[in-house]
């Protein structure tokens, strides 16, 4: 098979210039596209229990703890016991977070209204009926099965 007709090398190739744009875009608030990615999946007003994190953003304990150190240190983000399960712990927005949340979530509205206003609405659609396809079969273990269970 060659990479032109590959679906995983398409999605891996059209993957790794959307986080190169976000890493340069990123970079420009001496940021990243992980941190960026962190920021917006906390709860503006009332925080995100850490626990909760990481399987909300699909990412390892380790690579969240790594990067939940650093926006600590860098003053975007703060600890505070969950008033509602004293074993856990709520990851808040200070005021620099939640600024640099904002920049974060404007340039996904850039990057979706410009791809939007290049591509027809229902390409768009059949975009995510595919990937939402692509992820049930991964999820359902659809791929290396040598016996379908079902049919998808």
């Amino acid at each position: 098979m060659q990479k032109e007709t590959s679906i995983d090398h398409a999605l891996r190739a059209t993957w790794q210039a959307v986080a190169k744009m976000y890493n340069e875009q990123a970079s420009k608030h001496d940021s990243t596209m992980a941190t960026a990615f962190v920021l917006l999946n906390i709860d503006y007003e009332n925080g995100t229990p850490s626990t909760a994190l990481g399987p909300q953003m699909g990412m390892e304990p380790t690579s969240l703890s790594r990067i939940l150190k650093t926006m600590e240190e860098n003053g975007a983000i703060y600890r505070e016991k969950n008033p509602e399960d004293g074993r856990s712990v709520l990851i808040k927005l200070t005021d620099y977070g939640k600024e640099m949340r904002k920049i974060s979530k404007e340039s996904v509205l850039i990057f979706n209204e410009k791809i939007r206003a290049h591509i027809s609405e229902e390409k768009i659609n059949n975009f995510f009926e595919v990937t939402e396809k692509i992820n049930n079969l991964i999820s359902e273990r659809l791929i290396f099965n040598t016996i379908e269970r079902k049919a998808v």
